[in-house]
């Protein structure tokens, strides 16, 4: 008599368990991975605007004029919700993926979280990244 070789039904449903524990397990945390990054996206553009805001003020004695707002991305618009000769405040807000976010930062350096998802925490003094609160650095 001849031996069969393969596998059994038992074998396969025990690998589909396994796999199915697996994604269960990596596929939130990958996800929250790939939204921190697009998050990070806004932080770095608002980060690097306020220098480049703080020379235009040094030059003309005013916020108001600044042109050179962050090119829109797919994940985040930038505006200036106000500018005058003492303060302004620069907004990022966030579109598709990152679109319940809202972040901003003023002539103080003060960064804020004005608007984010269900479940999330908002911050008047630093950017969330993470859904427990979480400010960044």
């Amino acid at each position: 008599m001849q031996r069969q070789s393969g596998f059994t039904l038992i074998e396969l449903m025990v690998a589909v368990v396994i796999v199915g524990i697996l994604t269960a397990v990596a596929l939130p945390s990958y996800t929250n991975y790939v939204l921190r990054a697009r998050l990070s996206e806004a932080h770095s553009a608002l980060a690097a605007a306020q220098p480049q805001l703080e020379q235009h003020w040094a030059n003309g004695r005013t916020y108001a004029g600044f042109n050179k707002l962050p090119a829109a991305t797919k994940n985040f618009t930038y505006a200036m919700a106000s500018a005058d000769a003492s303060s302004f405040s620069l907004v990022a807000t966030g579109r598709e993926a990152a679109k319940d976010f809202v972040y901003t930062v003023d002539q103080n350096g003060t960064r804020a979280t004005t608007k984010v998802p269900s479940g999330w925490a908002d911050s008047k003094t630093c950017w969330i990244d993470r859904k427990g609160g979480v400010c960044t650095q």
